[in-house]
């Protein structure tokens, strides 16, 4: 059999088990069995020793154990980091909330502080420190499964890890009124969502599901911000499909912040709220 008749075979095999990319995923598994890159297939001799690795992959993908943890990694913006079994696997669509990071004209003035809360595998915090070198890179997160590969993904980059409980009451209290830029993935979806199986399955529940209504950790991070954001620094939460207006709400009744504002992501879906620190009348200085 040819390389594509064997990647043929794999992509049918994973669209009847339910597989959303057959196609992509037959091709990226391909890839990671040959030790190549995707754009280079065509050049593989497929032999036995790489069919039978192959196989091994498909069967597994088909059985919906994500992608990334079959290849040991995931691509996320402009760095690609280290995945697996405990830690939560990056998602495209938080490259937007990416992009509008490193857009924010704050982040130019002057060597600015970032904090990425719910780090997770460290891939929004290592992506924001290779966007903007100057930066102060502050990552957090409170499971030492998902630390462990933050310490890999980050390690030599500068950026400090920390481990904590962002829901914890006065969090890091040297940090406020001293940070430009928040950031956060956290814990979002509501309680007894029903979810794809790479997700249910395999995805840490600790790093999914933020309560009831999925605000729990989001409510908690809005506290952090107002107290660590200098005047006119910015947040960026993301949040569930359907909690933007009550991640909107969140910031709006602290009375701490201005231009909150409900943003999409790629494929139209409402992604995260951004909103700017400003000072609140009663804690201006006569």
């Amino acid at each position: 059999m040819t390389i594509r008749q064997v990647i043929g075979a794999a992509e049918a095999a994973l669209a009847e088990a339910g597989v959303p990319s057959p196609r992509a995923d037959a091709e990226l598994l391909a890839a990671h069995a040959a030790g190549t890159d995707r754009g280079r297939l065509a050049l593989t001799r497929p032999d036995a020793a790489f069919v039978d690795r192959y196989h091994g992959l498909v069967a597994r993908r088909a059985k919906r154990v994500p992608l990334q943890h079959l290849i040991g990694s995931a691509a996320f913006g402009p760095v690609t980091v280290c995945v697996g079994p405990g830690v939560f696997i990056p998602r495209p669509e938080t490259e937007s909330l990416l992009e509008w990071a490193v857009s924010q004209p704050l982040l130019r003035v002057r060597p600015p502080v970032i904090v990425d809360l719910c780090t997770g595998s460290g891939a929004l915090a290592l992506a924001l420190a290779k966007s903007v070198p100057a930066a102060r890179v502050v990552a957090v997160d409170d499971s030492e499964d998902a630390l462990e590969y933050a310490r890999r993904n980050l390690a030599g980059t500068g950026v400090e890890l920390i481990r904590a409980d962002v829901t914890q009451f006065g969090l890091l209290p040297e940090l406020d009124g001293q940070v430009d830029l928040v950031v956060a993935n956290p814990p979002y979806i509501p309680d007894g969502a029903e979810l794809e199986p790479e997700v249910a399955e395999h995805d840490p529940a600790h790093a999914l599901f933020g309560g009831p209504d999925g605000m729990v950790v989001i409510d908690a991070i809005v506290g952090l911000a107002g107290r660590w954001l200098r005047d006119g620094g910015a947040c960026a939460v993301e949040h569930d499909d359907t909690t933007s207006e009550r991640t909107i709400d969140a910031f709006r009744r602290t009375g701490l912040f201005d231009d909150v504002t409900g943003r999409r992501d790629l494929a139209g879906r409402p992604r995260f709220v951004t909103a700017t620190r400003t000072r609140r009348q009663e804690e201006v200085q006569p």
